[in-house]
């Protein structure tokens, strides 16, 4: 999970590089590079490529899509620790919809916990202009898409290789971003290329090395674990992109985080 974070945050970072790149856009290079090399090392290890549970993998790969869609756009819109900030609320939708998806239990102090990761949320969109209230939409959707998709992961863990689960991701992205880049194009110049492959390879191997620890980890121990990512994000937004944020915005960020790892602590 800490490779996992490492490579998401590079991958970040690279998005917020190319603006002027569409968000669909990037999103499409991402899926023909995950697509590729995904299908030559299944093959290579002699691994059926649609699995075994087809409607839950395809399920997965739906959420999933719609989840980074709308991620890449918030990180295009607003700065860089609010966008990821957001995107950490999925812990909290993965716990909620796993009493229906997978018939856990929730504990009645783990909605005190979530209300505080939501309350952040309000904070961070209230006292930062920048945060405006439909980019904060997309990213509570993008949290809620990526919810669902980590509870179909869990519910794969014992039947689907970890590289088939991320081959699905690619395979239903492609179509749906095909048609909506039809109307959004920009042609990519000189080093938007290599940045754009580059994206590539970081989601690719964040995504095997994140699905690969929900598989096989604890998922309070891995979740608790992915959270350094917002600390990247604070670091790499100050650094490279000078983004810093009024006081009220941190205590924010804190909620969230205070609410969600208090959750895990309960699970």
């Amino acid at each position: 999970m800490l490779l996992a974070g490492i490579f998401f945050a590079m991958m970040n970072v690279s998005v917020k590089y190319i603006p002027h790149i569409p968000a669909i856009e990037i999103v499409w290079f991402r899926s023909v590079f995950s697509l590729v090399f995904t299908v030559l090392v299944l093959s290579k290890k002699g691994i059926p490529i649609f699995g075994n549970n087809k409607l839950n993998l395809i399920t997965r790969g739906v959420v999933g899509s719609i989840s980074l869609i709308l991620f890449f756009y918030t990180l295009q819109r607003i700065p860089l620790a609010s966008a990821v900030t957001m995107q950490y609320l999925s812990p909290i939708f993965t716990t909620i919809l796993g009493i229906f998806i997978l018939k856990e239990n929730v504990r009645p102090i783990q909605f005190f916990y979530f209300a505080m990761a939501f309350s952040g949320v309000l904070v961070i969109q209230g006292f930062d202009p920048r945060v405006d209230p439909l980019s904060a939409g997309m990213g509570l959707i993008s949290s809620l898409a990526s919810g669902v998709a980590y509870n179909m992961i869990r519910k794969l863990k014992t039947s689907e290789h970890p590289l088939v689960i991320v081959f699905y991701f690619p395979l239903v992205t492609l179509p749906i971003a095909s048609i909506i880049m039809m109307f959004d194009w920009v042609t990519p110049q000189g080093w938007d290329w290599l940045i754009l492959l580059w994206i590539g390879f970081c989601t690719q191997n964040a995504q095997y090395f994140m699905t690969k620890a929900y598989q096989t980890g604890n998922l309070s121990r891995v979740s608790s674990l992915s959270y350094m990512g917002v600390l990247y994000a604070l670091i790499f937004g100050f650094f490279l992109f000078g983004e810093t944020f009024p006081f009220a915005s941190y205590i924010g960020m804190a909620l969230v985080l205070v609410g969600i790892l208090l959750n895990l602590r309960v699970k």
